[in-house]
């Protein structure tokens, strides 16, 4: 991604170089967000210490030495105060957990259920049970309001969750949700899901799940079809190759199936919109540098006195 990002080789033995090469030039801010893979970005901090590039990393656990750590904590959690008035009374149920809160809170305003029901419904379903979690993403207080909210979505706002828990990109578009979700009414299938904040909408018309929220409704629905989500982005960049940097995650999804499923056609259709991404970049940045050239105009600066 990044090699694609600067506009240097992919090829493993020549990115990382170039990257080095680049990045010592001038000054840059580099962001990778929600960092999941600690040898990987061992690997690629180490490479880049000497440039003059400054990396932040975002991750809800770190185990990287050599790096500077800034805990964050949700705030008033310090002081015992309730960041969610409306939803004070199940702070501490919750954990003080901005994510759990945020959404009891949008479900008490959007009067799905009032504070005490959710408050009953949260205990007897065990959410004061101390028990030993699988990663940093399973959030049994979490869960435990995905479960009350699953148990009143419609089918079709279930499939739209599921399409989300399992698709390989970043966000998902209202189109392509519809198509592989199989509703004729995306709007209508999301409008719960985003009333309740069990969705976030990183960019306008586009979705995603928390990784939290993730793995709850993963745990819950099995893979949609991985071919056929293959086969939309892949048919979709083709026929709008202006659309690469909107999906590029989902681009890079799509590699990544057709390496597992050892499909040849399917790697070399990659290869080629890979290509189509190469060539746009380079135009871009050849559409840059022209933009900074100072242009001769054949006149003499006046002169000062």
């Amino acid at each position: 991604m990044l090699a694609l990002t600067f506009g240097v080789s992919r090829e493993r033995g020549r990115a990382v170089p170039e990257l080095v090469a680049l990045l010592s030039k001038q000054e840059r801010l580099i962001v990778l967000d929600n960092h999941e893979d600690d040898h990987a970005v061992a690997r690629l901090l180490d490479a880049l210490a000497q440039t003059k590039a400054t990396i932040v990393i975002t991750a809800r656990r770190c185990l990287l030495a050599g790096v500077l750590l800034f805990p964050v904590t949700a705030p008033l959690v310090t002081t015992g105060r309730p960041a969610f008035t409306r939803v004070a009374g199940l702070t501490r149920m919750l954990r003080h957990s901005p994510l759990a809160l945020d959404i009891a809170d949008a479900i008490v305003r959007t009067r799905g259920a009032s504070v005490q029901s959710l408050r009953t419904f949260l205990l007897a379903v065990g959410v004061s049970r101390v028990r030993v979690i699988e990663h940093e993403d399973d959030l049994p207080e979490v869960a435990l309001l995905v479960d009350w909210a699953w148990r009143r979505l419609d089918a079709s706002s279930k499939r739209a969750m599921a399409v989300l828990a399992h698709t390989g990109g970043d966000s998902v578009d209202g189109d392509s949700l519809s198509a592989l979700a199989r509703v004729s009414n995306g709007a209508a299938a999301i409008g719960k899901l985003v009333r309740w904040h069990l969705v976030q909408t990183p960019l306008a018309g586009r979705y995603a799940l928390h990784a939290v929220v993730r793995h709850a409704v993963s745990k819950k629905v099995t893979r949609s079809d991985p071919a056929r989500e293959f086969e939309h982005y892949a048919t979709l960049l083709e026929c709008e190759p202006a659309r690469l940097r909107d999906e590029q995650t989902h681009l890079f999804a799509a590699m990544d199936y057709a390496h597992r499923a050892s499909d040849l056609d399917a790697m070399l259709r990659v290869e080629r919109l890979l290509t189509t991404l190469d060539a746009t970049e380079s135009e871009a940045m050849d559409r840059k540098a022209s933009r900074r050239e100072p242009r001769s105009t054949g006149a003499r600066a006046p002169r000062r006195r």
